[in-house]
């Protein structure tokens, strides 16, 4: 066994400390936000920046839980969330599979694909495509003008191109159509991509707000992020959506309500996240091309 060097040593206590004060630095906004939703309204009204609560109070839980207006939009966001996903993942693998193989006009419509990540209708082309469709006020508008990313579904292509050809040869010989050879083959060597690109479209979709904002019109269909909005701009004495005000508004700081749904919002998608980290760098670099 090599023995390793002072510098080498000193080289890695000095990468690990610095990384580590880097991950800190990185969560101090998290705790800040956890910290001043838990916090008593009047350390709140005297500090502006709280990591530790002196006195803890549970009020603005209580005020944004008070109406079933905020679980309403949190179950609304999972099933947009859950829906969307496997949604872009049927159809962002579905048309990465073929274009990983021999298929006619391949060059073309790889073509058409690099095009979208280059230009793009802009806000009024896609509004009348939605609203031409009748998809406006309905969760589709928020699932199909992104049901595929042209970038996701690339790296998915070099990852099904790299996968190896012994696997489907002999299932081609024991009689596996196409079908099958993407169910029983692809997909179970393609675990960790599809995990990472899973999280990528469903953080995509849990944070989606300007979507929801230009084609979800009945308050009743908001996912979390409109709503938080909606709690953001009454909070501050803005004019918006009655239905969310109540009267313990008043002996809650707007603050404190910012931040409670912030991390309300937020912790489903961290509690996720976890499970899923192994998967990014092995799916990402799985799928980039090797030089």
């Amino acid at each position: 066994m090599q023995k390793r060097t002072i510098a080498g040593l000193a080289f890695d206590i000095g990468n690990f400390v610095l990384l580590t004060l880097l991950a800190l630095l990185t969560l101090f906004p998290f705790l800040h936000i956890l910290a001043g939703s838990l916090a008593s309204p009047a350390e709140v009204l005297q500090s502006k920046f709280i990591m530790f609560p002196k006195q803890f109070s549970f009020d603005a839980y209580r005020f944004i839980f008070s109406e079933n207006t905020l679980l309403r939009s949190m179950l609304i966001t999972v099933y947009i969330t859950v829906v969307g996903t496997l949604i872009n993942m049927v159809m962002t693998m579905s048309m990465a599979y073929p274009l990983a193989r021999n298929v006619k006009g391949k060059r073309i419509i790889m073509l058409l694909v690099v095009f979208t990540l280059l230009f793009g209708g802009g806000i009024i082309p896609n509004f009348l495509v939605v609203k031409s469709l009748g998809l406006l006020n309905t969760y589709w508008s928020l699932w199909l003008p992104g049901a595929i990313h042209a970038f996701y579904m690339i790296i998915l292509i070099n990852f099904f191109r790299q996968l190896p050809a012994d696997y489907e040869e002999s299932a081609k010989i024991d009689g596996a159509n196409e079908p099958t050879l993407l169910w029983k083959i692809v997909i179970p060597l393609s675990l960790p991509a599809i995990a990472t690109f899973s999280l990528f479209y469903a953080v995509a979709h849990w944070n989606t707000f300007f979507s929801a904002l230009l084609y979800i019109n009945d308050s009743h269909k908001w996912p979390i992020q409109i709503l938080l909005r909606q709690i953001v701009i009454m909070s501050s004495g803005g004019i918006g959506d009655a239905s969310f005000a109540s009267e313990s508004a008043y002996a809650v700081p707007p603050q404190t309500v910012k931040m409670a749904v912030i991390a309300v919002a937020t912790l489903p998608i961290i509690a996720v996240y976890p499970f899923l980290q192994k998967h990014f760098a092995q799916g990402v670099l799985l799928g980039s091309i090797k030089g």
